[in-house]
């Protein structure tokens, strides 16, 4: 009971301190289980035993026998599943060509490189080999969005980096099973025709199950068969009976079934994905904490003692210095990055969950089937996570001031609310050159502005996502433009500091455009108008439109037409370099000189 709970603690405040001080939690977690295990034993323990033992001796342990083994194999199976929800195709065909590249021809240079680099350095069978290489195709979000979340890139930068972490989690994981079951089922020897057609068969039930599953529970869900208190535990079973019927018919298809029925079901339309997501994201928070400190635990000292030599550094060294690289730039060949871009993309490469969790589930599985060199699989990969996680958690930032991929001027705007409003000054401050992304809890609004050609999220903003989003990298603008006076006071006390840097506005409430004198610091636009002034102002004219300023005296002419115009709202000001400046509702107090010309949503006027 003491280890079960000490795991379940220690796990929780890993999460904790990897969020406080913003790194990746799965450098803290393998940590604290390396101390508890194979360290503790070592130098701390006067009987030689860990801390934590999940396993002794085959049978003694918080996982006797093939207990651990299982408990991995469901625990990877969720986590699988979590990822293939993320795997969009549509965000294959909308994202630019070095992404496509980078998960096919950046995963085959890995794949190649990688197998390359452990076969000739330390000797290991051909097999073996591609499983390594296999398991550090995956890079995943869990790690990369820590690291890049407070370092201001480049949109295009970011994103490329994103989206290579969340569809080559699913696709890395695929290749390292189907190479592991053709070592499986060929028992570590040569690829005989037995093997063939095992292999045959687990990607068959793999791919038909996973499919069949998908589409049933989506029917069931689509169809209100399942009550929706129902819903998440529902999905959960379903993807644990999946794992266990598939494993049933073909041996260790499982883990392709699940990754298959996310991946179908992630590209469904259903209201209930959303749902589910997020409940699989919660359960995978606590399945990682205690998966990992169990899986660094249960390494032995003498295989950590395996990469006491040189050979682990030249490894370490090719994957980060060479086959990383080398995948990168030829995946970008003919994009618009800029060299610089390229060489960031490049360092940031950090290994994550997936791959050592497969890598300690497979790296016994085949101990236990006596395959030659099998003990070198988990500590090598293991290796590459934790020195990539490091490496780039601590010199990424630093690394893109160096090379000049640091954005200085963080000038993209976050607008909280996607309704009418929100969506006509969105439109034109994107075709003014401004970086834009609308949040909203409504899927409509949300659907409409994408309609527009706008970025929109549909989220809400109360959850925690939002700070983890690397996409809004570049943003230092926050207005809040809901009807919501809540909302839009939450937005500001929680995001200013991270979203809004340059500035950080609200609508001013019905009470505030009362008493001018309650006319708050962070009021947007004009004392005379709230959410609703402006949604009908929007409906009578739906446009935008700018008028020249003569001078100052002419500016403040137009303000104070405009507090009494009932059709006109000032927004902007534009100089005469085309850069804006948000009116605030507290002071007039800009500069102004002659050719400026004076933002506003209403009906266009002469003056």
């Amino acid at each position: 009971m003491l280890e079960l709970s000490g795991i379940i603690i220690l796990g929780i405040l890993a999460q904790w301190f990897a969020w406080k001080f913003k790194i990746p939690a799965i450098l803290p977690l393998i940590l604290i289980g390396l101390f508890v295990g194979p360290i503790a034993a070592e130098f701390l323990s006067d009987d030689g035993y860990k801390w934590i033992e999940p396993i002794w001796n085959g049978k003694k342990g918080l996982f006797p026998g093939d207990g651990l083994y299982y408990f991995v194999s469901l625990a990877i199976s969720v986590i699988l599943f979590e990822g293939g929800l993320t795997l969009k195709l549509k965000e294959i065909k909308n994202t630019t060509g070095v992404i496509t590249k980078l998960i096919s021809l950046g995963s085959l240079v890995t794949f190649f490189g990688g197998a390359a680099a452990v076969y000739y350095i330390f000797n290991l069978d051909l097999e073996l080999s591609f499983l390594f290489s296999g398991l550090i195709i995956v890079t995943g979000p869990t790690v990369i969005t820590p690291i890049l979340r407070n370092i201001p890139l480049k949109k295009d930068v970011s994103t490329v980096l994103k989206w290579e972490g969340i569809l080559i989690d699913p696709i890395g994981a695929l290749v390292a099973v189907l190479v592991f079951e053709f070592i499986f089922v060929g028992g570590g020897g040569g690829f005989t025709k037995t093997a063939l057609i095992e292999f045959g068969k687990i990607i068959l039930f793999g791919v038909t199950f996973g499919f069949t599953f998908a589409h049933g529970f989506h029917f069931l869900a689509k169809s209100n068969l399942i009550p929706h208190y129902l819903l998440n535990v529902f999905a959960l079973s379903a993807v644990l009976g999946l794992f266990v019927l598939s494993d049933t018919f073909a041996h260790e298809s499982g883990l392709l079934s699940v990754v298959v029925m996310g991946m179908v079901l992630g590209n469904k339309n259903g209201s209930y994905l959303k749902e589910v997501l997020y409940f699989k994201e919660s359960l995978s928070v606590l399945l990682i904490s205690v998966l990992f400190i169990l899986l660094a635990a249960n390494i032995d000292f003498d295989n950590l003692m395996l990469l006491a030599n040189w050979k682990t550094a030249a490894l370490f060294a090719v994957v980060v210095f060479i086959i990383r690289p080398l995948g990168v730039f030829l995946s970008s060949i003919g994009s618009s990055l800029s060299f610089n871009e390229k060489l960031f993309i490049s360092w940031v490469g950090p290994r994550g969950i997936v791959a050592a969790g497969i890598a300690s589930l497979f790296g016994s599985r085949l101990m236990a089937e006596d395959v030659v060199n099998a003990e070198y699989i988990t500590p090598l990969v293991f290796m590459i996570v934790l020195g990539t996680v490091l490496l780039n958690a601590t010199t990424a930032r630093y690394f893109a001031k160096l090379i000049g991929v640091f954005l200085t001027n963080s000038n993209g705007v976050l607008i909280v609310g996607a309704s009418h409003v929100s969506r006509l000054i969105g439109k034109y401050l994107v075709e003014n050159n401004r970086h834009v992304v609308l949040i909203d809890s409504n899927p409509n609004n949300v659907q409409q502005a994408k309609e527009m050609g706008l970025e929109a999220i549909n989220t809400d903003i109360y959850s925690v996502t939002l700070e983890d989003n690397i996409e809004l990298n570049d943003v230092g603008f926050l207005m809040a433009l809901t009807g919501s006076a809540d909302i839009n006071n939450y937005a500001i006390n929680k995001f200013s500091e991270q979203f809004g840097e340059n500035g950080s506005f609200r609508l001013i409430t019905a009470e505030e455009m009362n008493d001018p004198e309650m006319n708050p610091k962070v009021g947007l636009f004009s004392n005379t108008d709230d959410f609703n002034s402006l949604t009908e102002v929007a409906l009578k004219y739906p446009s935008i439109n700018e008028i020249e300023i003569k001078d100052k005296k002419h500016y403040g002419q137009l303000i104070k037409e405009a507090t009494t115009n009932e059709d006109m709202v000032p927004l902007l000001v534009k100089n005469n370099k085309g850069i804006l400046e948000i009116i605030s509702a507290f002071s007039k107090a800009m500069k102004i000189e002659k050719g400026f010309r004076l933002v506003y949503l209403g009906k266009p006027f002469e003056s």
